[in-house]
């Protein structure tokens, strides 16, 4: 039997032999930023990142995902970059990492910038690939309605926010967007980060998605990474950090 450790050995190796090429040392200075984010959320996510970004002139765009489909929620981001007007740094967070690995192969995508998100290849099941890791438990604290998905307000605190100000973690939990109960099954057709340079930050107290589901994905796409001691929603605990990241990306490191 084959323990975790070598399991996850193994995993890193594959994710090393997949690897996207390196990030460049000096990316494209760009002055446009559209920023996905995901499940059980909606823009105000980014509240916290967007005054640091705005501070150094960049044009900041924040999609609000329906998050009834993954192809729904890559059209409404295409029409963000759309209407940019050159090239673009393209962030996600959580599950708007799979809309960005679809639709950052756009022309306008200068880099991708991942926090604490998903980056499956194209074609491969997400929900398998987390399954070879442990169980984040979040997962065990959704309450489906309708058709549709949302955390708990117990989950929310405890998994999804966990190093938010309590007061603010629940004005977040009345404004989370509840996901279709299908959105998780689609699948990416293309993987953007397997052509454009990719930066990725990992939150080592997440309970969301699996810190070390989060390093294999950082590694296997060859991305400039971070790690913060934060929840799933570092973009919330710790804006600078993620700002600087977002403006290394786009072509303004220190």
């Amino acid at each position: 039997m084959i323990d975790r450790r070598s399991f996850t050995a193994g995993l890193a190796a594959i994710g090393t032999l997949a690897a996207a090429r390196p990030v460049s040392a000096t990316p494209p200075r760009v002055r446009n930023v559209v920023l996905v984010h995901g499940a059980y959320a909606d823009g105000s996510c980014w509240a916290e990142v967007i005054p640091h970004l705005q501070a150094r002139g960049l044009n900041v765009t924040a999609v609000q995902n329906p998050l009834n489909s993954l192809a729904e929620d890559c059209d409404y981001t295409r029409r963000a970059i759309a209407l940019q007007d050159g090239p673009t740094v393209l962030v996600a967070h959580s599950y708007g990492g799979e809309v960005i690995t679809e639709t950052g192969v756009d022309a306008k995508v200068s880099a991708l910038v991942y926090c604490a998100a998903r980056a499956p290849d194209a074609g491969e099941d997400y929900t398998a690939l987390a399954k070879r890791f442990p169980a984040p438990p979040a997962s065990l604290g959704l309450v489906h309605s309708g058709g549709y998905a949302k955390l708990s307000e117990a989950a929310f605190l405890r998994d999804f926010a966990g190093d938010i100000d309590p007061a603010k973690a629940r004005i977040l939990y009345a404004v989370q967007g509840p996901v279709s109960d299908t959105l998780f099954n689609a699948r990416v057709t293309q993987a953007a980060w397997r052509s454009k340079p990719s930066f990725y930050q990992v939150s080592t107290n997440d309970r969301t998605i699996e810190p070390d589901l989060e390093r294999f994905m950082a590694k296997r796409m060859g991305a400039k990474t971070i790690e913060l001691p934060a929840s799933h929603l570092a973009i919330l605990s710790h804006p600078r950090e993620i700002a600087a990241l977002i403006l290394e990306a786009a072509g303004y490191p220190g």
